[in-house]
């Protein structure tokens, strides 16, 4: 193939778009996108007065923070990127560049979403919700881990490793006369968490009932068969729960672990409290519940506030 001239910005687009249409095979729809990325690099460097070739990093990174500043989302900032280092690659490969804008350019990192939590009222449905068409074994024990999940944020891995009794060799165990469960969390780190009435009362009533289906297994939470439930179990049967409960949103159990942190930072504020009860190393890993609080209070503010609506911009 003959190549266009060095600063043939178009003839040399053409000519990549045609190398990865045919040599690549890449799909109608796939092309059509290179063509909009790389009308946009020519774009960018006409304004900046200068060719293709002559791109520098600098450059790059401008127009990355133009993009950003202007809306564009991190993940297609990074699509973009992907679109110019590879016209840039094959640039490369033809001896045009000595120098490759793009390798070291990254896009902006994209805002982790925030956890979802459920409303108040949604989370206590869920608790003391009670199947009237299941094994009351079943119901008893569904019920246990529903309360102590959302009473204690637990994570799935430190529900499952809970034994029926304190032990040498128990990962974890629920105190009833204290009202502690004490649980193996993240990095082997043991840590204590208060077990509300609630809760108490569930894990009593399965207790009772437990003892039709334990065998040896000295696991807590124990399917018909007598052993320990999987984490994959116990997400189907919340999730059943959930709809069954009608919910608006399925369950899964982090969501309840969410949905306990949120809950107890908005009624007390203490961001120190929440990390300890959660078991984060970090403060940091604990601050996204903040932001939850802080739409929780958005919510309040616009549903309450007479002066709220002025807020919101005319027609919306």
């Amino acid at each position: 193939m003959t190549l266009p001239a060095r600063h043939d910005d178009a003839g040399l687009v053409r000519a990549y778009l045609d190398h990865v249409r045919v040599d690549k095979r890449l799909a109608d729809r796939t092309l059509i996108l290179y063509t909009a990325d790389l009308d946009k690099l020519q774009a960018n460097a006409r304004e900046a007065g200068v060719a293709l070739v002559d791109v520098m990093p600098a450059h790059v990174r401008r127009w990355v923070a133009q993009m950003h500043s202007g809306g564009r989302s991190a993940r297609g900032i990074a699509l973009i990127l992907s679109g110019w280092r590879g016209f840039y690659g094959w640039l490369g490969r033809q001896g045009l560049i000595q120098q490759h804008p793009v390798n070291d350019v990254r896009a902006p990192k994209a805002g982790k979403p925030l956890p979802k939590a459920l409303p108040v009222d949604e989370a206590v449905r869920l608790a003391s919700y009670e199947d009237a068409e299941d094994d009351p074994a079943l119901e008893a024990r569904d019920a246990c881990i529903a309360e102590l999940l959302y009473g204690c944020g637990l994570r799935i891995g430190e529900l499952v490793g809970l034994d029926a009794a304190a032990s040498a060799t128990a990962r974890g165990w629920i105190d009833l006369q204290g009202a502690e469960a004490h649980v193996l969390g993240k990095g082997s780190k043991r840590r204590s968490v208060p077990v509300g009435r609630a809760a108490l009362e569930a894990l009593r009533r399965w207790l009772e009932l437990r003892a039709a289906f334990a065998r040896e297994d000295a696991a807590l939470f124990i399917g018909q068969r007598g052993q320990r439930l999987t984490p994959q179990y116990i997400r189907v049967r919340l999730k059943r729960r959930s709809i069954k409960a009608g919910l608006a949103t399925p369950v899964h159990p982090h969501m309840l672990r969410h949905s306990f942190a949120s809950h107890v930072l908005q009624s007390s504020g203490d961001l120190r409290a929440v990390q300890e009860l959660l078991g984060h190393a970090s403060i940091g890993t604990t601050q996204v519940y903040t932001r939850l609080d802080f739409q929780h209070l958005a919510r309040v503010y616009d549903a309450a506030h007479p002066r709220a609506q002025a807020r919101k911009p005319r027609g919306k």
